[in-house]
């Protein structure tokens, strides 16, 4: 398959993201690995950034795809649904969370004066389409309304067992949207309110509820309330005190920003999440990664040969080189701030940050297994490791002379690099 002219330095670039969302509230761009790159992946995944503004709500909804975030800046209130429970949690920055396919959530973003920022990686390779994902609304979606509004009054009455008015009232009212702010001045819904209760207020509001429903029910003679249905059935059983050891273990967030670095010397430092160290990654198979790079440092040309990886630059500028399996230049470009690209497994690549800044990427790995790279420089490189009469054939050289070549490199993995230095 031939790269059309033109394309070849951009092939590894996610770029010409599509905003799925954009409300006064906040906003989410997806981007999508070009289809000429994805013949050298072994499984591509979408990445998309949340931006959500001071008091906005993420309506209630769930993916046909699994869900990785991870809390790039600010702090989020998290409701998520796992065995029949509403599990909700304060993640902070730094913070990364799995949503199964199929599991309805919600974000909050309380903070004052504050934005919410969010990258996710989503996996399409679940959903009812290879190479796209699908929303599921469950108030104020893309048009405005719930996915419940679309099956009509009449069948909304017999499943909530409540008047056609009440269900109209809850259903069929414009919203502002999949992102919606919930401060008094855009008048939120009863749900909205709800949502921005704390739990142990949720519990005391929703048992007034259900309690004055059960009054009500003997009045009327009616078997159940719209409202406890509702709620237990699309929000979970959020009454329910207790959380059973399998919701509790799922709904446990890990920090990256406070892991321990895995690898770290005078020039650099790099950390790596994977399923032993965190199992909710296991299920969809992804691992995570963080890189810092001082000014001028270099991550030294190296391999992943057991997954591809998406990165994002956080922070800085610098350059990026990844080579074919052929040894001809696949990609050899300057990156910045915002840039995402995408690695296949096995292809050599190398980092190298700015001289006048420090460079910063985050990134997504196709597998949960233990990140074991393949080191081509440095002080325990492949070289290193293979050095001998057959490694010098192969190079034409003598082995003396190979030797002294690898000797004088003494790091590993991060090396400083000749223009890091004043002029």
């Amino acid at each position: 398959m031939a790269i059309p002219e033109g394309e070849e330095d951009n092939l590894f670039l996610m770029h010409k993201p599509k905003r799925m969302v954009k409300t006064d509230a906040g906003e989410m761009l997806v981007l999508k690995t070009q289809s000429g790159c994805r013949r050298f992946l072994d499984r591509h995944m979408h990445i998309a950034f949340i931006t959500m503004q001071p008091n906005s709500l993420f309506v209630p909804h769930y993916l046909d795809s699994n869900l990785i975030i991870f809390i790039h800046k600010g702090e989020a209130n998290l409701g998520f649904i796992y065995d029949d429970e509403l599990v909700e949690r304060r993640l902070k920055a730094g913070d990364v969370y799995v949503i199964p396919s199929g599991s309805a959530f919600y974000f909050v973003n309380m903070e004052e004066g504050q934005r919410l920022h969010i990258i996710c990686s989503i996996d399409p390779s679940t959903s009812l389409g290879l190479d796209t994902f699908h929303s599921f609304y469950i108030g104020g979606g893309a048009n405005s309304h719930s996915l419940f509004s679309e099956f009509g009054p009449a069948i909304l009455e017999t499943a909530f067992n409540e008047s056609r008015m009440e269900v109209e009232s809850i259903f069929y009212k414009e919203l502002d949207g999949p992102i919606m702010y919930m401060d008094d001045s855009h008048a939120p819904s009863l749900g909205t309110k709800f949502l921005q209760l704390k739990k142990e207020e949720k519990e005391q509001q929703l048992n007034k509820m259900l309690q004055d429903q059960e009054e009500e029910k003997e009045e009327k003679k009616q078997t159940s309330s719209p409202w406890e249905k509702l709620l237990n059935n699309v929000f979970g059983k959020v009454n329910e005190k207790t959380e059973s050891k399998n919701s509790v273990y799922w709904s446990k967030a890990t920090n990256l920003y406070d892991k321990k670095s895995d690898f770290r010397n005078d020039y650099g430092w790099s950390k790596a999440l994977d399923g032993v160290q965190y199992s909710p990654l296991t299920k969809p198979d992804t691992g995570l990664f963080y890189v810092y790079l001082k000014a001028g440092s270099m991550l030294g040309p190296h391999v992943n040969p057991r997954a591809s990886e998406y990165t994002i630059v956080l922070k800085g500028c610098g350059e990026l080189h990844i080579v074919y399996p052929n040894g001809s230049k696949a990609i050899s470009i300057e990156i910045k701030q915002g840039d995402v690209f995408v690695v296949p497994k096995s292809f050599p690549l190398c980092q190298i940050a700015s001289r006048d800044e420090p460079l910063e990427f985050f990134g997504f790995s196709t597998s949960a297994k233990e990140h074991k790279p393949l080191f081509l420089a440095g002080s325990v490189s492949i070289l290193r490791t293979m050095l001998g009469p057959q490694l010098a054939a192969a190079l034409g050289v003598s082995v003396d002379t190979l030797r002294r070549a690898l000797d004088p490199q003494d790091e590993l993995l991060i090396f400083p690099s000749t223009w890091s230095e004043p002029p």
